[in-house]
């Protein structure tokens, strides 16, 4: 059943102009009515399928404004390095024993950081890890000797950008409660993040088009005003 809160949202926004992310987000937030605080989420089409080869992107980012949403986060480590990771913040820390409850499929956690020493161990476990989008990456971080700096960038607002298989880009940009101006720079730097990643053998326009939405709201097509 549709509810009444829906029914009030503007229907057909795609044939609305496109606009400014500036206007866009005093819309978006006149239509958040639920009663809790929505995510601001942003889209791009990337242009990923050429004729050759289809190329995907990867990256991390320290959004300039956090999320504000608690990210579990495991850390597993050497003997001699438990001590640091139990000082991390991490809410998970372990070597053989959390190895070992992960290859039981016991994971409570959103994302895994890994020491180096530790990666061969993890090899077995690819086949749960990596469908789910969780194994330790050296370019992403996530694979490093700094247990304290890697876990305090995830908690405050680190992001995955990634294409998904038809191209496209989706996170989260912050909170219906963050200012304007805040969302702004995480919209900005989202935008730098994908212009910088654009792989050599694009021809034409790398970013096909970008929309933004809430959780429980519609979308609308952004203008986006940066060479692309």
């Amino acid at each position: 059943m549709i509810s009444k809160r829906y029914k009030a949202l503007p229907k057909e926004t795609k044939k609305l102009k496109h606009d400014k992310i500036e206007n866009l987000l005093r819309t978006i937030k006149k239509n958040c009515t639920a009663k809790f605080d929505e995510s601001i989420d942003v889209n791009f089409q990337l242009n990923l399928k050429q004729k050759k080869s289809e190329i995907n992107i990867r990256s991390v980012l320290n959004l300039p404004v956090g999320k504000s949403k608690k990210i579990k986060v495991a850390v597993i480590c050497e003997e001699g390095k438990l001590e640091e990771g139990n000082k991390s913040g991490a809410d998970v820390v372990g070597s053989e024993e959390l190895i070992n409850n992960i290859s039981s499929g016991k994971i409570n956690f959103e994302k895994l950081i890994a020491t180096p020493k530790m990666m061969a161990k993890l090899g077995k476990l690819g086949k749960i890890l990596g469908p789910k989008g969780l194994m330790p990456n050296p370019k992403l971080g996530t694979v490093t000797n700094d247990i304290i700096k890697t876990v305090k960038d995830i908690k405050s607002g680190q992001v995955e950008v990634k294409n998904d298989k038809d191209g496209n880009v989706s996170l989260s940009i912050g909170k219906k409660s963050f200012s304007d101006d805040n969302l702004i720079k995480n919209f900005n730097a989202v935008l730098d993040t994908i212009i910088k990643e654009k792989p050599d053998g694009v021809k034409g326009n790398f970013i096909k088009s970008s929309f933004i939405t809430s959780t429980m709201g519609v979308s609308y097509k952004v203008n986006l005003m940066k060479n692309i």
